[in-house]
């Protein structure tokens, strides 16, 4: 599909949606909601974005960025893109593009069949420093928007300040938002999150260790302006910070002023992924760490948003750096892990989630359909489960959020697949 035709389906489907889905009567409100992360950062060659296999990596042999395989099977003809890899039978085996809008409208079909709220559409701030992938956000952004309205799913942007240098807080992401705000007028969208009446936006990468470049105060001046600003402000804020954001050290920097920077947004999500590898330490961690959590957001008038993740790999990403990764570092158990998060969240006094991630392939935390059966290599690897449907974590994704929004306990074990 080339990037003229993207664009005629997107209008057509825009269209479609304004005649057959009136408005909401009330914004969607973050408060008992289950939320996934949408990376929405997939491309192909021939997807017009001139992108080539961003995110997928087959531009050279033998290598690929994914530990898991997508499901296309229900996808069409041109949503389906061959890859240099094959199938048991010897066929291509096959990858969707974000660049799709009716692959992304698909997406959101799945998280209404299965109850899930919405998505925090991801932005990362590197891209904007290129207008080519700048303009391919606003490409999968105007998907997401029109997908919500179909679907009636929320959504809310969340900035990844990832590998951002000092300054590019300043040029790039508030001359983004500037973009976003009063251009495309994206917090008007009749399905836009909003928090406590505002409309809600996420910073993701506030307070962490791992020496970033951009300092804290940056961080504080963003929020304020998202917040404050008399021309682009009267937004609420969430704060993705590191999970030991409360007392410093390990994943949080010790920097006091950290705790201040933090007070400024409405929203406190601690980052939880990779932070335990088992249902045991999982519940530990969880019971140790949620209600200091809760208090300290109580204490200073916050809504604690707590993350959830499948599992983790990155065997097949981490051997393009030249690292000897295993496959399935943290393993799945069949749902058990998620499970297990879920379940202490709930025990713990959390009234909304946030599942990282919905299409999170590179370290196949992805919740959304995947293959049993990926393609077959002589050094590639991919996470696979042969005995469960492809739809499974979006099925146990929805008996979490049926628990979320009755507030109802979940059983020890996780029921037996469908």
């Amino acid at each position: 599909m080339n990037l003229a035709s993207t664009l005629l389906t997107t209008l057509l489907l825009t269209t479609t949606l304004t005649a057959q889905s009136p408005a909401p009567t009330e914004k969607p409100e973050l408060l008992h909601r289950l939320l996934c992360g949408y990376q929405g950062w997939f491309n192909t060659p021939n997807d017009g974005s001139l992108n080539n296999w961003t995110h997928y990596g087959f531009d050279k042999p033998d290598r690929t960025h994914i530990d898991l395989w997508p499901d296309v099977s229900e996808l069409t003809a041109d949503e389906r893109h061959d890859t240099p890899l094959k199938n048991a039978d010897g066929t291509p085996a096959q990858v969707f593009s974000s660049a799709h809008p009716r692959t992304v409208l698909r997406h959101f079909e799945w998280m209404q069949q299965h109850q899930i709220d919405g998505v925090f559409l991801q932005r990362f701030g590197t891209v904007l420093k290129s207008s080519k992938n700048r303009a391919h956000a606003d490409l999968v952004l105007d998907h997401v928007r029109t997908a919500s309205r179909q679907t009636g799913r929320a959504w809310a942007l969340m900035y990844d300040l990832s590998g951002l240098n000092q300054g590019d807080i300043l040029t790039h992401v508030m001359q983004d938002w500037k973009h976003l705000r009063n251009t495309l007028h994206i917090h008007e969208d009749p399905h836009y999150l909003h928090h406590q009446g505002k409309p809600l936006v996420a910073v993701w990468g506030i307070g962490f260790s791992d020496d970033r470049r951009y300092s804290l105060e940056e961080t504080a001046e963003l929020l304020r302006f998202l917040n404050r600003n008399p021309e682009f402000g009267g937004m609420a804020t969430l704060a993705g910070v590191p999970t030991f954001w409360r007392d410093g050290g390990r994943d949080a920097t010790t920097d006091p002023a950290r705790l201040d920077v933090f007070n400024l947004a409405d929203v406190i999500s601690p980052w939880s992924v990779g932070r335990y590898q088992t249902p045991a330490q999982a519940e530990k961690h969880i019971t140790s760490l949620q209600p200091g959590d809760l208090a300290w957001c109580t204490q200073h008038q916050k809504t604690f948003l707590p993350v959830i993740f499948p599992g983790f790999s990155w065997r097949n990403l981490s051997a393009m750096r030249g690292q000897d990764e295993p496959l399935n570092a943290v393993p799945r158990l069949d749902g058990q892990f998620l499970w297990s998060q879920a379940r202490a969240r709930l025990q713990n006094g959390t009234t909304s989630l946030y599942v990282a991630m919905f299409d999170e392939l590179d370290e196949a935390t992805a919740i959304m359909k995947t293959t049993p059966t990926p393609p077959v290599h002589d050094t590639l690897k991919f996470v696979n489960d042969p005995h469960l449907p492809s739809d499974h974590y979006l099925w146990l994704t929805s008996q979490i959020a049926q628990a979320l929004h009755t507030q109802t306990p979940l059983p020890k074990t996780t029921p037996p697949p469908k």
